[in-house]
């Protein structure tokens, strides 16, 4: 008996693996399928994690509406969709608007220009972002104002713009992908993280009164989204606990893995989700639970003079 256990357990092992990987092919495919002739709007698509969701996308079949403050890398990335399409799949020529999200002034006569695009907007993907790194008191006015228009007044304008179009048809989802920092606040990163649970808040407001008309409100934190090529820095990191922690914090998630992640919380209309590894997920629940003791732990850091690079 025991020898013939140990021999089916390789065999249940591989079942096992057979079956996880089948389920993972079928959920891929049926994330497609769900996008298919739907009309996308993603913001910041110039960004790793822009690109990334056009490229899921617009490989699920999605009429894409790609926006960005730069033409010419939107007409590159339009090239690169186009080049890798397989013509064998139905897909759509993405059409592209210029859009600066800390233009607060022309938000408004942009959404009309994405509205003209196909008439409505099933999927709004509200994606852009500016960091700033410093002391408060060391961080101008005037930036402070600037951080809250990209990632806070502009997304909202073009919500409030878009979101007549849902409510009247009954049907649409608006994905914020947001960032962890909008559920805890991180030193030297008080206009950022302000304007991530101002952003957040909204949103979470928002979602409780469009369910009546069958619109469904996202939002998706990762910890930092990383480049393409950076990885953790060698160094003696394990000497605290506090630099253990901003060395999982701010290593943050790869672009494909929240893209992938975004067209997961679109399938299955996830309300809000976040995506981080379990350091910064702990950290949250230690927040709201254990307060005193998060504010030490963080005080501790401030005392320490941690550095920490930042990315774009």
């Amino acid at each position: 008996m025991g020898v013939t256990a140990v021999l089916m357990l390789p065999l249940l092992l591989l079942g096992i693996s057979g079956l996880l990987f089948i389920y993972q092919e079928v959920s891929r495919l049926w994330s497609k399928s769900v996008v298919q002739n739907k009309v996308v709007v993603i913001t910041d698509a110039i960004s790793g994690l822009g690109k990334e969701c056009a490229r899921v996308f617009h490989t699920g079949g999605a009429r894409l509406v790609l926006c960005g403050k730069n033409w010419e890398r939107l007409q590159s990335l339009y090239d690169a969709l186009i080049s890798v399409a397989d013509p064998s799949k139905q897909t759509f020529t993405p059409k592209l608007v210029l859009l600066d999200l800390s233009d607060i002034s022309c938000v408004q006569d942009v959404a009309k220009e994405v509205l003209d695009c196909y008439g409505c907007v099933d999927i709004l993907i509200n994606n852009a972002s500016v960091k700033v790194k410093g002391p408060a008191h060391k961080i101008s006015l005037e930036l402070d104002k600037k951080i809250m228009d990209a990632n806070y007044f502009g997304p909202i304008i073009l919500t409030k713009a878009l979101l007549p179009d849902m409510i009247s048809r009954r049907t649409g989802q608006i994905v914020l992908v947001n960032n962890i920092q909008g559920k805890l606040g991180i030193p030297f990163r008080t206009a950022y993280a302000a304007s991530k649970h101002a952003a957040l808040g909204f949103f979470d407001c928002l979602r409780a009164e469009v369910e009546e008309y069958d619109v469904v409100v996202s939002t998706v934190s990762p910890t930092f989204i990383r480049s393409y090529h950076v990885d953790p820095g060698q160094g003696n990191w394990e000497a605290s606990i506090w630099k253990f922690f901003f060395r999982k914090l701010t290593y943050g998630t790869h672009p494909v893995d929240v893209a992938e992640e975004v067209m997961r919380t679109v399938r299955r209309k996830k309300q809000e989700v976040c995506l981080a590894n379990p350091i910064p997920k702990a950290a949250v629940y230690i927040r709201t639970l254990f307060p005193e003791l998060f504010f030490a732990v963080v005080a501790c850091g401030v005392k320490e003079k941690l550095s920490v690079p930042e990315e774009g």
